[in-house]
């Protein structure tokens, strides 16, 4: 199965794609770029910020809560306003947002990173009740945040480890016990990026540098696989009139300017499942 282009914009860095249940519409990142895209009836719509912005959740149908460099924020889609919520490693500048997701609970988990993919230096946060609380520190590259249906566990990696792990959850959703490695991706060779959790529980992972997004079962075995048509591929997200449409968000970073001649660029392919819609961000 190979998806096809949705958007021919290319981005240094895609990520961070968001199907808002309520505005029928796709939202995505260029991180390194400092901007929001959109579409609306093929209308090509796009924020521009000062600083770098990487993932998102729904607020309302016109707000969203959006991640940067320096913390949370609630952004107005039709006035531009921006209001800061919560802080998040401003006094580090050598960090940014990356990965995110909002949880079943209405909360929001969000990765860290260094600039440089510093060894250590990034972690993975959790904003619950306005309060953002350190969950897992030592993370290189946060990435795949995703959720199972029924709120029992959540889905993080570090990227450069290759282990996708799965951590349980409480009754709201903070972590219970030790997180467990989920899908070990070391014998591929394979580098997990964003993820997402269709309704039947399987895990959808974008991995980068091999043109694909793999399917996992709720067990962790391998099941299928989509092809992208650019070899960066970075993160998922279900989304159309019913949810059975999975889009992938691909990066231009670090190619040569005459190879890949699609990176960048967001994909879409229709699937004969179910994704969750995405969950509402409390504040």
């Amino acid at each position: 199965m190979r998806a096809e282009v949705f958007d021919k914009r290319s981005c240094t860095l895609g990520e961070g794609p968001l199907w808002h249940p309520l505005r029928k519409q796709l939202f995505w990142f260029d991180i390194l770029g400092k901007k929001l895209l959109s579409q609306q009836d093929g209308r090509p719509l796009e924020w521009r910020f000062r600083d770098h912005v990487s993932a998102a959740g729904w607020i309302s149908e016109d707000e969203l809560l959006l991640a940067s460099e320096t913390g949370l924020s609630r952004f107005n889609l039709n006035s531009g306003e921006r209001q800061h919520l919560v802080g998040m490693e401003a006094d580090n500048p050598k960090t940014r947002s990356n990965d995110g997701r909002a949880d079943p609970f209405g909360g929001f988990w969000i990765g860290t990173m260094g600039f440089q993919a510093e060894p250590g230096a990034g972690a993975i946060y959790r904003f619950y009740q306005g309060k953002l609380t350190r969950l897992f520190d030592d993370i290189t590259i946060s990435n795949a945040i995703c959720f199972a249906p029924d709120g029992s566990c959540a889905y993080f990696t570090d990227t450069v480890t290759k282990l996708i792990m799965k951590q349980p959850l409480d009754s709201e959703g903070w972590p219970l016990g030790a997180s467990e490695v989920f899908i070990d991706l070391n014998a591929g060779n394979l580098n997990p990026d964003g993820a997402v959790v269709d309704a039947e529980g399987r895990l959808w992972n974008a991995q980068w540098g091999a043109s694909r997004v793999a399917c996992y079962g709720p067990d962790g075995a391998f099941q299928r696989a989509v092809e992208v048509g650019a070899t960066q591929a970075s993160c998922p997200a279900f989304g159309g009139a019913d949810l059975n449409q999975l889009f992938v968000t691909t990066a231009a970073e670090g190619l040569p300017a005459d190879s890949d001649p699609l990176k960048g660029q967001v994909f879409v392919s229709k699937l004969d499942i179910t994704g969750q819609p995405e969950h509402q961000v409390k504040v």
